[in-house]
């Protein structure tokens, strides 16, 4: 069963996580906003110039990172950004719901064409698109090697892309650390850093800007860890290893990553 976009709905949605985070007292911190855009359109979710869209590309050290840069966004701008999802998730009833209420973007890794296609629509007609582009999450908490997804998108639109970058938050709930615990949400401290837009003209090189986009994130969690109120000590899981932390280093987590998908490939 499909369902019509509602923007009722989606902002449902997000109040809901505003009380959520409000009942758990997490902190929350910014820097940067004054990247995003000053003027907005109010309404359904053009909230740019009529015309002038942009890709929010988030880091993604953690399965809460969305809702902490939609935090950030809505508070500015009052924003409905349309998400990316794949379509393992998508199938499952209420993702899918959520994705068809929300008007998301549903992407097919087997061919993602389409998707393309759909998101510089939304992004031509003045919409906000977000996107994870280490297309999963990083446990090195350093931001990995992007796809060329967003920078391809965004240069087809031509529209900015503003990077997004989340600190903080994968020590709530993150890969290789267990289920959600509640207890690690009481007080979560996280930073969220708006970095300066990036243009891709046409005649641009993407895998240049892909790369510049990846430092313009990565400057973004140096801030976030500059910010964070919350001590650490050598060893720490949730600091990177450059930091002293005792997270894996880049290296090892593309030789887990890879190991990992060898054994996908093979057990199918």
């Amino acid at each position: 069963m499909r369902f019509r976009p509602n923007k009722h709905v989606y902002r449902g949605i997000v109040l809901f996580g505003l009380t959520t985070m409000a009942a758990f007292r997490m902190r929350l911190t910014s820097s940067g906003e004054e990247n995003l855009p000053q003027e907005q359109v109010r309404g359904w979710s053009r909230v740019v110039a009529p015309g002038r869209g942009a890709v929010l590309a988030v880091t993604h050290f953690g399965y809460l990172d969305f809702a902490f840069a939609q935090r950030v966004i809505w508070h500015r701008i009052k924003a409905h950004p349309r998400f990316m999802v794949t379509k393992k998730h998508a199938d499952k009833p209420l993702y899918g719901a959520v994705c068809d209420l929300c008007d998301h973007v549903v992407v097919d890794r087997a061919n993602g064409a389409p998707a393309l296609e759909a998101s510089v629509e939304k992004l031509r007609a003045g919409e906000y698109l977000s996107v994870f582009p280490e297309g999963g999450v990083s446990v090195s908490w350093t931001v990995r090697k992007l796809k060329t997804g967003a920078v391809r998108m965004a240069q087809q639109a031509q529209v900015p892309i503003i990077p997004v970058s989340v600190w903080g938050g994968h020590r709530g709930l993150t890969r290789g650390r267990g289920g959600l615990k509640l207890r690690n949400l009481w007080r979560l401290a996280a930073h969220v850093h708006i970095g300066e837009p990036l243009m891709v003209a046409a005649e641009d090189d993407v895998l240049e800007a892909t790369e510049e986009l990846r430092r313009r994130l990565q400057s973004g969690i140096d801030i976030g860890i500059d910010h964070d109120p919350v001590p650490a000590e050598d060893g720490t899981w949730w600091l990177p290893a450059h930091r002293g932390g005792g997270a894996v280093t880049e290296a090892e987590q593309e030789r887990l990553y890879k190991a990992e998908r060898e054994r996908y490939r093979v057990t199918g």
